[in-house]
């Protein structure tokens, strides 16, 4: 394989990865594709915008793993439990992307893996889409 197309699996060390055979993201060239991403243990009485700023560090780490940035992300799904809440989680994602404005889609879910969980955050990422300025 060339350098261009060469496999990065980012871990994040999370106990499900191994349970269902996937990583937090994969690299190749200069995408990045991070899983969706919930806050960890240690948030289970957390507000749906705290969780999300959790979640949003660990897609942060995995794509600073990647040699990434937010500046590099061009999409973002999330899934909320309650879209009431999407006002909140809103919040949460516009401090993070309010200059560098990505593609962006909110859906409400059923639920999620662990019943306290509010929110799950995936990211798309291309090194270089950053503008100059970013």
């Amino acid at each position: 394989m060339s350098s261009n197309t060469t496999r990065q699996n980012i871990s994040s060390g999370g106990a499900y990865e191994a349970v269902f055979g996937y990583s937090r993201a994969v690299r190749i060239g200069a995408h990045i594709h991070v899983s969706g991403t919930c806050a960890p243990v240690g948030h289970e009485k957390s507000d749906v915008y705290t969780q999300t700023h959790a979640a949003l560090a660990i897609i942060g780490k995995a794509l600073a793993e990647g040699k990434g940035g937010w500046a590099d992300v061009i999409r973002t799904v999330v899934y909320v439990k309650d879209m009431n809440e999407a006002e909140n989680v809103a919040r949460a994602h516009v401090e993070i992307f309010g200059a560098i404005r990505p593609a962006s889609t909110l859906v409400q879910v059923d639920g999620f893996m662990r019943p306290w969980q509010k929110v799950e955050i995936e990211a798309y990422a291309i090194l270089g889409a950053a503008p100059a300025s970013a």
